[in-house]
């Protein structure tokens, strides 16, 4: 059990008071027996290693000019024994989604597949034998290939329950953004502002979270650092955070206080993905983030429903009080049950450990020698610069930032468009034609048809991922980036429609039952649901070494649009009406539906002519 708990923010705690007598990694033990590859006879002419070396080149067993990428061997079931030393050397390098961002052309892409299936083929034990540099430095990696301190060698509870931590963290975090909408009205009554500056406290948190994620994106891809400290360390501070704005009387600290919320809830955003990426390897991963972003859609439409009817018959705080009752939970089982995912920091941490145990300095991960030569520029630089430079230059990146945007900003749209469909209608407006008549609770009912929508588009994802995407790569090896963007095609169509059948159904209320408008919304949140996919897992494939600050560009992006769309949606269905505002969007999101389609065919010559795609 000392495994479980020894990497977590509690047994960190546990060995920290007992000086590490309790929770022993295992190199700390009596019965260790040092690999011998690590505990090498000290001779004189052992040169000193070189902390300033970098060893990719010495070390891939990967060449990046690898010839033949678009159809690797399917791995027999059967491993030969005189393929040991080969199978060994490669599954040693099995890449995990966070590792992408060191590969630089399609052929090491498409190695990192096929040894993912590798992978899963696979049963036998082998030791890794380490390379040696030529300055003598040698590389700590993983002890043998089923290795249990490799997060992808973890068994499937312990892989499970990291998944769920993610999930539970994610949906945490993203119902705190729209929870408070029930109680913008009395919010204005309180503070006597207009609808318009009420709604800046879920603007405002929707736009922290996008600026936090280029804050703590790099961060956690620093091996120092990891992906637990950002994760506990503002988790605490949101649920700080949390109780301060359950608790203020005085606007303006309500809207800072909601962005503050935002910006330290963004880690879930930013680095979820990579913590899955950490303990699955490249076949199994699509599964893994098509449930991540189930959650982080469905959190902001279940916000709504759970305070639509605690808020009338309490107060307005009371929404926000919801959102310590969740989260606090989960930060508590964060704190006992999250362990550290990021392979370079595992690594680096047994490396320390090994050159205690042997006194050679000449053992290094190879983090460590990554690290030697970081400068907190090129952090700058990567983190903030380089997603806007791609983004300026590129204009399939600029495009997919823009489509995503648009969609994300339609999505929140709904936040301020529901209330005039099923409420009371349009201000100024009203009429027996107006609105349904429901209340704060019932209106939050109808988020639940986002709820659908997505478990719909699980479904229908995960069946090709499963029929086609697995299959076709097994059988037909990587291929080039636009094939995964196959399935947004007809779902591109599904946003428009949807927007159409909502608009003209719902500005006839009540002649039209309330139903039918409500179809319209889950229709559009199938079609939004599936563009993220194809969307995100194109750019992984076509800019991998820049993947991490293209994500968080596209966090950004989003974000940004987001929060201007709660703000521009509401004077744009109040002056155009329901039907021609909503229209609006369908037009936008026909735009890009002819965008999709240009990408799909024009997106190999695009890539051609990108100075940031992996040649």
């Amino acid at each position: 059990m000392a495994h479980i708990f020894r990497d977590t923010t509690i047994g960190i705690l546990i060995r920290w008071a007992s000086r590490g007598s309790l929770l022993k990694y295992p190199e700390e033990k009596g019965d260790f027996q040092c690999p011998m590859c690590y505990n090498p006879p000290m001779t004189e002419s052992t040169p000193a290693p070189s902390h300033h070396e970098d060893t990719h080149d010495e070390t891939d067993t990967h060449p990046e000019n690898e010839a033949h990428i678009d159809r690797p061997a399917t791995p027999s079931t059967e491993v030969d024994s005189s393929d040991d030393e080969l199978e060994t050397g490669e599954l040693s390098k099995i890449m995990s989604r966070p590792q992408m961002s060191h590969v630089e052309t399609r052929a090491s892409l498409a190695q990192a597949y096929s040894d993912a299936i590798l992978q899963e083929s696979v049963r036998q034990t082998h030791t890794i034998i380490q390379p040696k540099t030529k300055n003598g430095v040698i590389l700590v990696d993983w002890y043998h290939t089923d290795d249990q301190e490799n997060p992808q060698n973890w068994s499937s509870g312990r892989k499970t329950l990291v998944v769920l931590q993610i999930y539970m963290y994610t949906l945490a975090v993203y119902i705190g953004s729209a929870i408070i909408t029930p109680s913008q009205p009395y919010i204005e009554e309180q503070f006597h502002v207009t609808p318009e500056v009420a709604s800046l406290g879920l603007s405002l948190y929707v736009l922290g979270y996008g600026v936090g994620a280029l804050v703590f994106s790099p961060l956690s891809e620093i091996p120092a650092i990891g992906r637990n400290p950002p994760y506990i360390i503002t988790f605490g501070i949101f649920i700080a955070l949390s109780i301060g704005v359950a608790v203020v009387n005085h606007f303006p600290w309500l809207i800072v206080l909601r962005f503050l919320q935002g910006f330290f809830g963004s880690p879930c955003l930013a680095t979820g993905g990579a913590s899955l990426g950490d303990v699955f390897n490249l076949m199994q991963l699509p599964y893994a983030l098509t449930g991540w972003a189930a959650f982080a859609t469905a959190g902001p439409a279940l916000g709504p429903l759970i305070s639509g009817f605690s808020v009338p018959a309490t107060n307005w705080h009371w929404s926000l009080w919801e959102i310590v009752w969740l989260a606090g939970p989960v930060f508590v089982f964060m704190v006992i049950f999250m362990p550290e995912t990021s392979t370079p920091t595992i690594l680096q941490k047994r490396a320390r450990r090994l050159r205690r145990l042997t006194g050679k300095d000449v053992l290094r991960s190879q983090s460590e020698i990554d690290q030697a030569n970081l400068k907190v520029s090129e952090v700058v630089v990567q983190s903030l610069w380089r997603p806007l430079q791609i983004n300026l230059l590129d204009p399939s990146v600029l495009f997919t930032s823009l489509y995503i945007g648009l969609m994300y900003g339609i999505f929140y749209s709904f936040f301020e468009v529901f209330p005039f469909v099923y409420a009371t209608g349009l201000p100024g407006r009203a009429s027996p034609t107006d609105g349904y008549g429901m209340n704060a609770g019932e209106i939050g009912l109808i988020f639940l048809s986002i709820s659908v929508g997505v478990s719909i588009s699980i479904v229908l994802y995960a069946t090709y991922l499963r029929k086609v995407f697995e299959p076709s790569i097994r059988t037909q090896g990587l291929g080039e980036p636009e094939r995964r963007l196959v399935p947004g095609l007809p779902a591109s169509f599904l946003v428009p429609i949807g927007l159409f059948v909502f608009g003209w159904t719902g500005n006839s209320s009540p002649d039209i039952p309330w139903i039918v408008p409500t179809i319209g919304i889950t229709i559009i949140v199938i079609g939004i649901f599936i563009e993220f996919q194809v969307v995100f897992i194109y750019l992984a494939l076509s800019y991998p070494q820049y993947s991490a600050s293209l994500f968080a560009a596209n966090d950004f992006v989003r974000s940004s649009l987001g929060c201007a769309a709660i703000h521009f949606s509401r004077p744009l269905f109040i002056n155009l009406g329901v039907g021609k505002g909503v229209s609006l969007l369908a037009g936008l999101s026909c735009g890009g539906v002819i965008g999709i389609f240009v990408l799909w065919y024009f997106g190999m010559a695009l890539r051609k002519r990108s100075r940031f795609a992996a040649k």
